[in-house]
């Protein structure tokens, strides 16, 4: 089954797959094995920071061992590639999905861009995945100290989004509703009548994406699948639980010098959240 053959059972059936960026080997297992023990699809994403620390062609060959050894779908996304350039290199190098992110451009060289790498894909292969962007998304995948100000022009607006998926022909579309990336110190307050509007206004076979999944509270998310989300992204969740299991490790064991055994403890809470997040999706037991 292709990513995009997910996505659309995804929205018929009203549940989420679940995207999780990882930077190292240890987070990469971590995930597939609680996607494998529960029967749950994954995308596993890497920004162009993740993947030129962890090695573009090496995560690709781990995707490869995993699909071999877990037997379940694992797709590999290029996450917020600022550029067509960086975004080919993915392809090249074997990813299933890229996410062309050049929101921060005009409309106009926004829509160019992305059309070059639609185009570039599927002179490649059909199977490759591509997502847009319209809307700005503030924060970083941190724990923010301060309150993100959302302005209302940073909203993805319909006709924009319209525009864009009439001329690009992306796969996914990724929309700002409300949502920030970061734990921020107050809770996001996602827009579910927005979502709902763009869903109703572009075509069934593009999947909506909603970024910055972390810190949303439970009801949300739920609203937000329903209203028509089909893909959600986690990052700085996974991270926090990673810290904070290192953290308890190495205040337990002073000690211990070996990496793989004081990496344990933070790998089991890192799973937790994983499994947490999917069951919340509505992912388990779909593949």
């Amino acid at each position: 089954m292709t990513l995009n053959q997910i996505f659309k059972k995804a929205l018929e059936e009203k549940w989420a797959t679940g995207h999780f960026n990882i930077s190292e080997l240890d987070h990469m297992r971590a995930i597939v094995q609680v996607c494998a023990d529960i029967r749950a699809p994954v995308i596993i994403g890497t920004s162009e920071g993740e993947r030129k620390h962890i090695g573009l062609r090496a995560v690709v060959a781990l995707r490869d061992i995993f699909r071999k050894e877990f037997n379940i779908p694992i797709f590999l996304n290029a996450d917020h590639t600022k550029s067509t350039e960086a975004a080919k290199e993915a392809i090249d190098a074997g990813y299933d999905s890229i996410h062309i992110d050049l929101s921060d451009l005009s409309p106009e060289n926004n829509i160019e861009g992305t059309l070059q790498i639609v185009q570039y894909t599927r002179s490649i292969s059909k199977n490759i995945s591509v997502e847009g962007e319209v809307g700005y998304l503030r924060g970083e995948s941190k724990i923010q100290k301060e309150k993100i100000k959302i302005q209302k022009e940073d909203y993805t607006k319909l006709e924009e989004a319209k525009e864009f998926i009439e001329r690009t022909r992306v796969d996914r579309l990724a929309i700002a509703v409300g949502n920030v990336h970061g734990l921020s110190p107050e809770e996001p307050q996602l827009d579910i009548d927005l979502i709902q509007k763009i869903r109703q206004i572009i075509p069934q076979e593009t999947a909506l994406v909603l970024h910055g999944g972390s810190g949303i509270p439970d009801s949300q998310i739920k609203a937000a699948i329903d209203a028509g989300i089909s893909n959600i992204h986690i990052n700085t969740d996974l991270r926090k639980a990673f810290v904070e299991g290192l953290k308890e490790s190495i205040e337990k064991n002073p000690d211990e010098v070996a990496m793989y055994k004081l990496d344990k403890e933070a790998i089991e809470k890192m799973k937790a959240v994983i499994k947490q997040k999917l069951t919340l999706f509505g992912s388990v037991e779909r593949v």
